[in-house]
């Protein structure tokens, strides 16, 4: 059954509709718009259907009735004329006198149908007795009291006619009487109504059988016809509400479908697609003309080609163009198609997407490649990265001349192995090993080239199974340890002769002296050199943190699906694994930069007033879903509308790292929480929580750079091991100060003070540089 609002879907011309329009029949379209109008007629007719089927089988079976009746009454009038006429004529020839001399000659008066029906004759005396019956009746007894006494037949005889009575043993009958000539008495015939009624009876049963019948298949095509009418009335709601939904997915994914006639040489487009470019449909399809007008004059028609094909039930289009936006700019655009086996004419359907954004990431992606590969040449240290199955991803031309590698070993995907047999050893004087872990594969060594250069080379695993390796130029470090082992060769060997003579004191005293003053000489250069690596260490986090923001944004493109599927879940996982990594390497590298530039001195920060709630309740809100995850209990007290003077920002790096370490250490199903408060002049805050605590041991390795606790090895829990010691430098730098109180398995509170009115170290107005 067509739908009911067929007709006016065709109207308002939506992706489905549509479609539906251009693959539908005129016929069709008719027949869908006289669908409501039958829907109105068809319950009227059908009751006016049975009103009349039943109207006329009960007036055939009234009818029927008074016909048999009548039927009957002139038979019966018939029959006893004639009896009443050949009766004498059969008395006198018979001489009867004898009952059974009188019924023989009654029943030879009677005609061979008088049996039939029921019917039967009596024949009575002149005082009214029966002398003679076909019935099997008593005789003696009176006409009167079988007719019964309250009818006119035994008065009236002839002038009654037939009448229809009631007899005396209550049966209702039609009966006559005839009066006999020479005072022969009178003849009777009775016929029940019920033997009347027998063949009318049977032929009511089966006109009520029959027009039961009708009415049983009219009401079920009716409860049929109004069933479908429902279920169409249904499928024309979930039809709107597909089409709905089909155009709100085509408009938010900025794609359309498209239905290319091919006998009629026209194409239909989705509104979508015209929103795509800005303008309004003015027609219901498109010509061929009109979409030339449209595409980009350096690009190829898609449909060029297909019009040209021999066969175009094998036809199927893909590819990209542009076409002109109502604004004047250019919109890229991707169709998909290929031909409709359904439709009695070829059609072309398929899908329209819009990729411009998709070209302009690509460029993106491009420029952020090359911007990262020009980093990675441009940083002072040899530097190659590795990927799970050991094949070369990026290296800069420093790691070339290193190993003294040809250039066609640079490209990415050349194998490690290959490299290192390419590798010239003979200019490798030594190696030492500094540090290796088989677990996690970072690997540390030094090693010293023939021309004296010395280089330490660190290997570190990254979490996709490659490896990075960064080879840094340590020749001067080097030359600086054998000069400091000199000079302690030579200190100790004037202490021994110190003690072996006590007459030279005071020239070896003023040796000494002027040891001791090479002595501080060396050590300013150690600290220098210790404060350019900080430098190096800040600028190399600055190089570092760029490309890696790009990767971790890809990433997260890339997982979200944005521009479809990636066509693997492994993919979606890589990706996922992409992104972690990333933005944990972001973290990390994030924690040295602040660390560096902590231990270099070159951090600024805002003198201004904070409110310690709203920084509290910025950093607790990140951590709950990990609380959560981990069933953990977090209790946020904050005492009063807390202020202090100091940066916003330093105080949030703070708590963000104190009060995720309290969540981190603590055992599932367990609590941490922050309490602060204010003491004189001072706010203080406790963190706390009962995971697994820590040694004396671990209390007095905390808050040195890059050490851990036992908790986060044995446990695996990732971290720098910066976040301690960058809080510890910022509450310092704010005239603070923090104690730690811990126990091996019941828990660890850190307690940090704070001055309200802020420490003088602290530069007004200037931005954090950290």
């Amino acid at each position: 059954m067509a739908r009911i609002n067929a007709a006016s879907a065709y109207t308002r011309l939506g992706t489905i509709g549509g479609l539906a329009k251009a693959v539908a029949q005129p016929a069709y379209i008719r027949k869908v718009a006289a669908e409501p109008l039958l829907r109105k007629i068809v319950p009227f007719l059908i009751v006016a259907f049975l009103g009349v089927a039943w109207t006329g089988a009960i007036l055939q079976l009234g009818n029927g009735r008074t016909e048999a009746i009548m039927t009957a009454r002139v038979d019966l009038d018939l029959i006893s004329s004639l009896a009443a006429m050949d009766l004498p004529i059969e008395l006198d020839r018979s001489k009867a006198k004898t009952p059974a001399e009188l019924a023989a000659a009654l029943a030879a008066a009677l005609p061979a149908s008088v049996g039939d029906h029921q019917r039967s004759a009596m024949l009575a005396d002149t005082r009214g007795r029966i002398v003679a019956s076909t019935a099997a009746l008593e005789t003696g007894k009176t006409l009167e009291s079988v007719l019964g006494g309250n009818q006119p037949l035994t008065v009236m005889a002839d002038r009654a006619g037939v009448m229809r009575i009631s007899l005396a043993n209550g049966e209702d009958a039609i009966a006559t009487v005839r009066n006999l000539p020479n005072e022969l008495g009178q003849l009777a015939m009775i016929q029940p109504i019920g033997s009347i009624l027998y063949s009318w009876r049977n032929r009511a049963i089966s006109l009520l059988l029959l027009a039961s019948a009708s009415t049983i298949v009219i009401a079920a095509l009716g409860i049929a016809f109004f069933q479908q009418s429902a279920r169409a009335n249904e499928a024309d709601q979930i039809c709107t509400e597909v089409r709905h939904r089909i155009d709100t997915v085509l408009s938010s994914g900025r794609s359309g479908l498209w239905d290319w006639d091919i006998a009629r040489g026209r194409i239909f487009w989705s509104d979508s697609l015209y929103e795509l470019l800005g303008c309004h449909r003015s027609g219901d399809f498109l010509s061929f003309a009109d979409f030339a007008l449209l595409i980009h004059p350096g690009d190829a028609n898609p449909f060029d080609g297909a019009k040209a094909m021999e066969n175009p039930s094998e036809c199927t289009i893909d590819g990209e163009f542009r076409l002109r936006h109502a604004d004047q700019h250019w919109v890229w655009i991707r169709v998909r198609g290929r031909i409709a086996n359904d439709s009695p004419t070829p059609h072309l359907v398929g899908i329209a997407v819009d990729i411009t954004e998709e070209k302009a990431q690509a460029e993106q992606r491009a420029t952020a490649d090359r911007r990262v590969g020009d980093a990675i040449e441009t940083i002072s240290e040899a530097f190659a990265l590795f990927d799970a199955r050991s094949t070369l991803v990026v290296a800069n031309s420093k790691y070339q001349r290193l190993l003294a590698l040809p250039p066609e070993l640079m490209r990415p995907g050349t194998p490690l192995g290959l490299i290192v047999d390419k590798t010239n050893a003979s200019q490798i004087l030594h190696e030492e090993t500094l540090s290796e872990c088989e677990a996690t594969g970072n690997r540390s060594y030094e090693m010293q080239l023939t021309d004296g250069r010395w280089f330490q080379v660190n290997e570190r695993a990254t979490n996709d199974g490659g490896h990075v390796s960064v080879s840094s130029d340590i020749t001067a470090h080097k030359a600086y340890e054998q000069s400091l082992a000199a000079s302690n060769m030579i200190l100790e060997q004037t202490v021994t002769d110190l003690e072996a003579s006590r007459a030279a004191l005071q020239r070896q005293a003023i040796k000494l002296s002027e040891l001791a003053e090479s002595h501080l000489e060396k050590k300013a250069e150690a600290e220098s050199a210790n404060r350019a690596k900080a430098e190096f260490l800040a600028n190399m986090s600055h190089e570092l943190r760029t490309p890696l923001n790009h990767i971790i944004g890809f990433a997260d493109m890339m997982e979200s699906g944005i521009y479809g599927a990636l066509g693997n879940d492994r993919y979606g996982s890589y990706v996922h694994d992409i992104g972690e990594s990333g933005r944990y390497l972001l973290g990390v590298i994030s924690d040295i930069l602040d660390m560096s530039s902590l231990e270099a001195g070159r951090v600024n920060l805002e003198r201004r007033q904070v409110a310690l709630a709203e920084v509290v309740e910025e950093s607790a809100v990140p951590l709950q879903a990990t609380a959560s995850a981990r069933k953990i209990t977090m209790e946020i007290d904050v005492a009063g509308p807390l202020h202090v003077i100091g940066d916003r920002k330093a105080f949030r790096q703070i708590i963000d790292s104190l009060l995720g370490n309290a969540v981190k250490f603590t055992t599932e199903g367990g609590k941490a929480g922050l309490r602060a408060k204010r003491v004189g002049d001072n706010v203080q805050l406790f963190f706390e929580d009962n995971g697994s605590g820590m040694s004396e041991a671990d209390l007095a390795r905390i808050g040195r750079p890059f050490e851990q606790n036992g908790a986060v090895i044995e446990n695996g829990f990732k971290g720098s091991g910066l976040g301690f010691a960058i809080a510890r430098s910022l509450i310092e730098l704010h005239g603070g100060s923090i104690r730690i109180r811990s126990r091996v398995g019941i828990g660890t509170i850190v307690m940090v003070s704070l001055p309200v009115s802020g420490s003088r170290v602290l530069i007004s107005g200037s931005s954090a540089g950290h």
